[in-house]
């Protein structure tokens, strides 16, 4: 496999027969129509065979640039050379390409609906997946449980080899709510029923492994919450169930503001079977035009994850979409519009607008005008965003990824994911 960026006069054609691929593989694999133009700055999946290939290097090239044509990391492309100093290639020096060496990784996949749609969803992606997140069961004052109709879809998941992942969240009528958390962890009948709940709720309806999202807690409660999920783990525990959570996006143990005070790194870390880092919503709908998970970013918060929690209990968050905004931007009165890699190429395509690649976010991003003359930006993810994420993936030697959000079209992704990592299934009984 080898990502292509598309040039201008760029056909799939000439691509087709310069790769000495197939053309219908390359549309196949990259979710596209023979009679689609591409768009300059697109980013390709070319399907070539996994064996070794060499490359020759080019005037001005980089390692790491061959390293991600190719989908490998810097270490892996170094190694199969002996390379030690990677800044002293040449042009013209002939570079092994190593087959790619399967990582076997846990793959985790949120779900928000429960229909017939949501079922073809997970059985299309049952290959890719160790667990099905199925978002949420809302919490209640007194400790209960918000129920869901989701039993379909329970059962077509297991059907699949998939495990079923309970997920529950303090979420109200107006979304997150600090308040509903706290009042669970202060008020003991509460807590206690909340855990007691919970491990009824998964024997009923076959749950293998929880993921506790809970956000925006009060700072003041923090060591309450580090309380709850000791007890709730050793509840758990007792039935062989596995047990994790969902945190915010940190850089250090004292980071200020109240979506990051009460989530402890450490303490996640050292009492769960495995943690969620939610590394996405740089970008949000709410913000400014950013990447959506710029890697610059990511990469300072699973450094700092990283002292504090195994690697081999860190799943590191991917988003399959990107937003929209229309400028300018008004802070508390615009609203970017989610739309996915698939949909952003098309409206690069329709707008006629050129891709661009920032290297340091490693994200794609256009820009377009419309017909009352008002710019809009996009950002968005493909093959070359989502293969710098898994690189990061294997240089930490992590747990796995999760994606938010399932539903959303992303072949892509998919098939990038298969060519990168073998997916770790659990045993169902």
């Amino acid at each position: 496999m080898q990502i292509h960026t598309v040039a201008r006069n760029d056909s799939l054609w000439n691509l087709a027969r310069t790769y000495g691929v197939p053309l219908e593989h390359i549309v196949e694999v990259n979710n596209i129509g023979e009679s689609d133009a591409l768009v300059v700055g697109q980013a390709l999946i070319i399907p070539t065979p996994s064996s070794s290939k060499t490359h020759k290097v080019a005037r001005g090239e980089s390692l790491w640039a061959i390293a991600r044509q190719y989908g490998l990391s810097l270490q892996e492309i170094a190694a199969a050379n002996n390379i030690s100093n990677p800044a002293l290639i040449k042009p013209g020096q002939i570079i092994i390409i190593p087959a790619p060496q399967l990582m076997t990784i846990e793959v985790n996949g949120y779900i928000e609906r429960y229909d017939d749609v949501a079922q073809k969803e997970v059985r299309e992606r049952a290959n890719e997946l160790t667990y099905l997140s199925i978002f949420s069961y809302h919490i209640k004052e007194d400790g209960t449980l918000v129920s869901i109709d989701d039993e379909a879809l329970r059962e077509t998941a297991i059907a699949n080899g998939v495990t079923p992942m309970m997920v529950i969240s303090n979420i109200s009528e107006q979304g997150f709510s600090g308040e509903l958390i706290s009042h669970v962890l202060n008020t003991q009948q509460s807590y206690t029923h909340l855990i007691t709940t919970v491990a009824n709720t998964m024997a009923e309806r076959g749950f293998k492994a929880l993921n506790i999202d809970f956000e925006y807690i009060p700072p003041e409660d923090r060591e309450l919450y580090n309380q709850f999920l000791r007890d709730i783990t050793r509840h758990l525990h007792q039935f062989n169930y596995l047990v994790s959570s969902a945190v915010a996006p940190k850089t250090s143990s004292d980071q200020v503001g109240r979506l990051y005070e009460a989530h402890d790194y450490k303490v996640h870390g050292e009492v769960l079977d495995f943690v969620i880092i939610m590394t996405y919503e740089w970008g949000w709908t709410g913000g400014p035009p950013r990447a959506v998970a710029p890697l610059n970013e990511v990469s300072k918060v699973i450094n700092y994850a990283l002292t504090e929690i195994p690697a081999n209990k860190i799943m590191l968050g991917i988003p399959l979409y990107g937003y929209e905004w229309t400028l300018p931007y008004e802070s508390g009165v615009s609203r970017a519009r989610a739309l996915s890699t698939e949909a952003a190429t098309s409206l690069a395509r329709e707008k006629k607008a050129a891709i661009e690649y920032d290297s340091t976010a490693q994200s794609p991003h256009f820009s377009f005008y419309d017909e009352n003359k008002k710019e809009h930006v996009v950002w968005f993810e493909d093959a070359r965003s989502l293969q710098a994420k898994f690189n990061l993936v294997k240089q930490h030697d992590l747990r796995g990824v999760s994606y938010w959000k399932l539903g959303i079209i992303a072949d892509t992704n998919w098939y990038l994911l298969s060519e990168n990592f073998n997916v770790a299934k659990l045993e169902l009984e």
